[in-house]
C-alpha cells in the first residue's frame, strides 16, 4: 500500500519541487495550501496548477488570516524591498517575512496528516539561497519534529510517528532547479514573487524574484515565468 505524506503547496519553485521528491519517494501526497491573507493571490492558482500537474489525492485550501496581524510586507501595506543585492539578502530578516508563518502552516499540515495516517509531511524550505527566515532553518524543523509527537494523539499513542521532511534545505537553487528539471517539474506553473503586476507577471526585482532568477542562471536554464521587463508572451531569465 502506498504510504500518504502531505506536502505543504505554495505554488512556488521549491514547493513544487519538493511534491515531485516526495511524489518520486513512492508517497501519495496529500497538498495543502493556505490562504494566510497574503496580498495577491497569484501563489494559491499556482499551487493550484502544479497540484493538478503532479497528480494529488486531495488538495485543501485552509485560510487563517494572519493579515489582521500585520507586520508583514506579504500582508500588510508595507513596500516589498527591491533591487537588493544577494549580500543584503542575506544580511538580516527582510520585512517580507510572516511572523510564525511556517509554525502556522505545519500546525495545520500536522493536523491534516493526523486526519489522513501520515506520518510524514514535506515543505519545501531552503536554508542556504533564502531571505534569512528563521522558520527556514534545520533547528527548527527538528523542534517541530519533537512537538509533533509530543503534540498528537497518533503521536502519544505510538501509531504514527511524524517526521518533518525539509528535501531542499541544504541546497542552493540552482541545484533544486537542476532536480526539479531532473523530474519533470514544469516551472513555467509556479509563482515565486512577492509583488506581480495586475496581469500576473513577476517583478523581477524583489528578493524571492531574484534569487529565483540567480538559479536559473547558474543552472544554466531560463527562468519560463513572464516578468515585468520582459515583452508580451516572454519570459525572462
Amino acid at each position: 500500500m502506498t504510504k500518504p505524506a502531505v506536502i505543504l503547496l505554495s505554488g512556488g519553485l521549491d514547493s513544487a519541487t519538493t511534491a515531485a521528491i516526495a511524489r518520486r519517494q513512492g508517497f501519495a501526497l496529500y497538498a495543502l495550501s493556505v490562504d494566510y491573507g497574503q496580498r495577491h493571490r497569484r501563489e494559491l492558482a499556482a499551487a493550484r496548477r502544479v497540484a493538478g500537474a503532479i497528480g494529488v489525492e486531495r488538495h485543501v485550501v485552509v485560510s487563517v488570516d494572519l493579515a489582521q496581524f500585520g507586520g508583514s510586507a506579504l500582508t500588510d501595506a508595507i513596500d516589498v524591498p527591491k533591487d537588493r543585492s544577494p549580500d543584503q539578502i542575506e544580511e538580516d530578516i527582510p520585512v517580507t517575512y510572516v511572523p510564525a508563518r511556517n509554525t502556522v502552516l505545519l500546525a495545520l499540515a500536522l493536523a491534516y496528516a493526523e486526519t489522513v495516517g501520515a506520518a510524514d509531511v514535506f515543505l519545501g524550505v531552503n536554508a542556504v539561497d533564502y531571505s534569512g527566515y528563521p522558520d527556514c532553518r534545520p533547528e527548527f524543523l527538528a523542534a517541530f519534529g519533537r512537538l509533533a509527537n509530543l503534540a498528537t494523539k497518533a503521536g502519544v499513542e505510538g501509531r504514527l510517528e511524524f517526521a518533518i521532511h525539509a528535501p531542499l534545505v541544504k541546497m542552493t537553487k540552482a541545484q533544486i532547479i537542476r532536480r526539479g528539471t531532473e523530474l519533470g517539474v514544469d516551472y513555467a506553473l509556479t509563482h515565486s514573487c512577492y509583488d506581480p503586476a495586475e496581469d500576473g507577471r513577476s517583478c523581477g526585482r524583489c528578493d524571492a524574484c531574484r534569487l529565483r532568477l540567480k538559479g536559473f542562471a547558474e543552472a544554466g536554464l531560463t527562468d519560463p515565468v513572464p516578468y515585468q521587463d520582459s515583452p508580451p508572451g516572454r519570459s525572462g531569465g
